[in-house]
């Protein structure tokens, strides 16, 4: 078996290498991502075929980001527990059967679980891997790396919308599905890309590594069957737990994680829901699909030109801020969707929501390491990837039980931008109070210190310890003289 070489830095290298892996994580969005709001394209063809409605047409869109990012936890733990390459490999070759299976299906059942669950499976292995890499080769321009990473899934989308519309016309829905389950074999390709590295922060602990090292030697000599085996195995697992996901109890991680439930609820049914309602009002089908190509594009522009912008000096300290307003106007938008009935006004709306949507996109990571480090951030990005699993999962088929109630698209898209506003909303309020927190103690006190007294006048601190210690020294001598006379 070969040994994976692994690198040693003390900081990101910020280039060289760094760019083979944003190279590899932009190919690894084009086949997980893309490909999975492509499938959007064939659910006209599949509601057609097996004569359903659109609840339960849309829940093969749902299962397969519900499982991506349900199962983002456990692409982290493979990837951290084995090596990235490995976990992305072993994706793409779970996806690639998915989709080969799916070709075959004769219900929708048989869809949902090739296309949904096992495809949905493999991409999870890849997705969060490989944007974590990315954070660990890059740190001065890292939301530019991140952005042009990102944008795989705005460029995929552009050129495969129309592709695979053309290989449905050629090949029908079976023979697509077979061809696209041979170009998701690319993730083997960008697994191996992925080299591993190990930077200071990962050695930052050499202690606790040391101390897991002894544990383990002891485990080796002892009996497999003996308490102190099982015991040892309990607490390398407690300790590699707490080491890796520590980062649950910190607030504004608790925050950013409520807010990322509102805004995947938002995000998801657009990209099932788009092309069906833009046939509804008399959209051609080649224009329908061409409205997909638009929001890969302009996808693509918001990735990368967000991620150019927020690197600069004048916003690389509001990246948290422009996250909040790419996330609102994305909501904004939805809330004026049914508004739009005709192509020339979709086409505008596709362009909008298309841009900040890859802005926010791209600032995920970004504000995610903020927030936990480099260090925690597979991790992290597991667990806030899937934090959008539920939402990925319900809130398609309650969009479409909206559709089939109401007769229209209006309250699914309704319900869908006040979820986004929302999400946008509670970041900036959680902000203000903790901005508001901060200015009210400006000076920290320490307890333990009763001499330590300031009194704030504006901006300016008086410390008086210094007079309060003279005055204590002064009965010194009279003390020391009574002692004396006795």
């Amino acid at each position: 078996m070969t040994k994976i070489t692994r690198v040693s830095l003390a900081s990101p290298p910020d280039g060289g290498w760094g760019w083979m892996i944003v190279a590899g994580c932009f190919l690894v969005t084009i086949c997980t991502r893309a490909v999975t709001r492509c499938i959007s394209i064939f659910f006209v063809e599949f509601q057609t075929y097996f004569a359903q409605d659109y609840s339960q047409t849309a829940w093969i869109h749902s299962i397969v980001d519900c499982m991506t990012m349900l199962c983002a936890p456990l692409g982290s733990v493979v990837s951290n527990q084995l090596s990235c390459q490995a976990g992305i490999m072993l994706g793409g070759l779970l996806a690639s059967t998915g989709f080969i299976l799916g070709s075959f299906a004769t219900s929708l059942k048989h869809l949902y679980l090739s296309l949904g669950v096992l495809t949905g499976l493999g991409f999870a292995l890849c997705y969060s891997p490989a944007i974590a890499m990315v954070g660990k080769y890059f740190s001065r321009r890292k939301a530019l790396a991140y952005g042009i990473a990102m944008s795989g899934s705005g460029i995929g989308t552009f050129i495969l919308a129309p592709v695979v519309q053309l290989l449905i016309e050629q090949f029908s829905w079976r023979g697509a599905l077979l061809i696209l389950g041979g170009f998701v074999l690319n993730l083997c390709v960008c697994g191996a890309l992925m080299r591993p590295i190990t930077l200071k922060e990962d050695r930052s602990v050499p202690e606790k590594n040391h101390n897991r090292k002894s544990q383990r030697e002891d485990c080796k000599q002892a009996s497999p069957y003996s308490p102190l085996t099982k015991e040892c195995t309990e607490t390398r697992l407690c300790c590699s737990l707490q080491q890796e996901y520590g980062f649950l109890l910190m607030s504004d991680f608790v925050v950013l994680a409520v807010s990322v439930l509102f805004m995947a609820y938002g995000c998801s049914p657009l990209f099932v829901y788009l092309v069906p309602y833009a046939l509804s009002v008399g959209v051609s089908h080649h224009q329908a699909a061409f409205l997909m190509s638009i929001l890969g594009v302009i996808d693509i522009v918001g990735n990368i030109t967000f991620g150019w912008l927020t690197d600069r000096r004048c916003l690389k300290n509001y990246r948290y801020v422009c996250y909040l307003f790419a996330v609102a106007l994305d909501g904004l938008c939805y809330l004026c969707l049914p508004m739009l009935q005709t192509f020339p006004l979709l086409v505008p709306f596709s362009c909008t929501f298309g841009y900040f949507d890859g802005a926010y996109v791209t600032l995920i990571p970004v504000v995610t390491a903020e927030i936990v480090g480099t260090t925690s951030l597979s991790s992290a990005l597991g667990v806030v990837y899937f934090l959008h699993a539920v939402p990925y999962l319900v809130s398609p088929p309650i969009a479409g039980w909206l559709v089939d109630t109401t007769g229209s698209y209006t309250a699914a898209f309704l319900l869908c931008g006040f979820a986004m506003v929302f999400s946008s909303v509670l970041l900036g309020f959680a902000r203000i109070v903790k901005r508001m927190k901060r200015t009210q103690v400006p000076f920290p006190v320490k307890a333990s210190d009763p001499k330590l007294q300031l009194w704030t006048n504006g901006s300016v601190a008086y410390s008086v310890a210094r007079e309060l210690d003279q005055k204590d020294e002064k009965p010194l001598p009279k003390a020391r003289s009574g002692c004396n006379l006795t």
